[in-house]
């Protein structure tokens, strides 16, 4: 089984466009014999982040029937994801929105080793913002970037866990509630 991650712009950003996105998406991801673990929409309605899991290797089914299921939206992936600080059955239980979502676009001289040592070693920073709940990261195979989800109050909280931690933000965004 494989993690697969899905970028998706709208052509207009507004949550009703957003949703009928998710439902068309998710219809073909099953159509294609796979299943949406989640999907995360901004708060602002302009990009839907979402994880399918795929039992098959059969990326190139699932990349087609979700292109023509998005048809006017801007996609992007699919990039194979490792989820990294919680289990699959958790998000599947849970399906828990998060209240923030950081892109890190990795550095090239990271590896995927590097990158879950520093991971492993830096998480029990996060005590020093009890305020943030760390959810979950999902990293690129390839270590192009990763993606962080927190519940956390506010915006400036989160830049204070990513500083408790030493890790940098390239986007952060507030996500749909």
């Amino acid at each position: 089984m494989s993690l697969q991650l899905f970028e998706l712009v709208p052509a207009t950003p507004s949550r009703e466009a957003a949703q009928a996105l998710i439902a068309q998406v998710s219809q073909a991801v099953e159509a294609a014999g796979a299943s949406v673990l989640e999907s995360q929409v901004t708060a602002g309605h302009e990009h839907v982040f979402t994880v399918v899991e795929l039992d098959s290797d059969n990326v190139a089914a699932l990349t087609e029937a979700v292109r023509a299921a998005a048809a006017g939206a801007e996609v992007t992936g699919p990039d194979e994801v490792r989820l990294v600080g919680a289990q699959i059955e958790d998000v599947r239980a849970l399906a828990r929105k998060a209240d923030y979502l950081v892109e890190w676009d990795i550095p090239e001289e990271i590896s995927m080793e590097t990158y879950l040592a520093r991971k492993k070693a830096n998480s029990p920073k996060y005590a020093q913002v009890p305020e943030v709940s760390f959810l979950r990261t999902y990293v690129r195979e390839d270590t192009v970037k990763c993606l962080c989800f927190y519940d956390a109050p506010d915006k400036e909280a989160v830049v204070r866990a990513r500083e408790a931690v030493s890790t940098p933000i390239d986007r952060l965004h507030a996500l749909e509630g």
